[in-house]
């Protein structure tokens, strides 16, 4: 009995074996009519076997292009795309440069600092008000989810001022988002259920003893 373990590996094995033993086939064609007629042919069950590349975009230069790649690049035919080759697949990928700048409040989050910045060059009114509203219970969020403990409104306040370098600098007297209100929503924004109790069967009867 012959087992995958011991056939060829398979470049790409998601179209399966038939596949790459048609192709195979195809490579071994004298006649390019025949091939390029065979090689039609493969696309056309490529696209039925994986439709959900009909959601790609171009998705017939995506199987063109694996079958060119199954075939080891061996495979002469007449695409509709140009024909990639091996050594576009053997180079590195660039290097991703790290962002280098540093965050003063890691808990907080470099997107909190980002919407501070853009709070502190909008013009007084309704807009920057309700935003650095805004802000403040976010970053209340954030704390509370980095210590798990309870946070005094005037140390959220404080740290708000000091990221903004003191352009912001609110009323300690504002009431921001309730800590209970926070501990009891769900990360799908849903409030849990208070009530913690087992609810009992109804018509549950114990078993008689004999």
């Amino acid at each position: 009995m012959n087992y995958n373990t011991s056939r060829p590996k398979m470049i790409i094995p998601e179209y399966g074996r038939h596949i790459q033993k048609l192709i195979d086939h195809a490579i071994s064609l004298e006649v390019k009519e025949k091939r390029n007629e065979m090689a039609n042919a493969i696309i056309d069950v490529m696209g039925q076997l994986n439709p959900h590349l009909r959601d790609v975009e171009d998705f017939k230069h995506k199987l063109w292009d694996h079958l060119f790649i199954m075939s080891d690049f061996k495979l002469d035919v007449d695409s509709p795309y140009p024909k990639p080759n091996a050594e576009s697949f053997l180079e590195k990928p660039n290097k991703m440069e790290y962002p280098d700048g540093k965050i003063r409040f890691k808990h907080y989050g470099k997107g909190v600092e980002d919407l501070i910045k853009v709070a502190t060059e909008m013009e007084d009114g309704d807009k920057k008000d309700a935003l650095l509203l805004s802000i403040a219970n976010l970053m209340k969020k954030h704390y509370l989810s980095w210590s798990r403990n309870s946070v005094d409104d005037k140390q959220i306040l404080s740290d708000l001022k000091r990221i903004s370098r003191g352009k912001i600098d609110l009323n300690e007297d504002l009431e921001l988002i309730d800590t209970k209100e926070i501990s009891t929503r769900n990360p799908n924004g849903t409030v849990k259920s208070s009530n913690n109790k087992k609810r009992k069967r109804k018509n549950f009867k114990p078993k008689k003893k004999y």
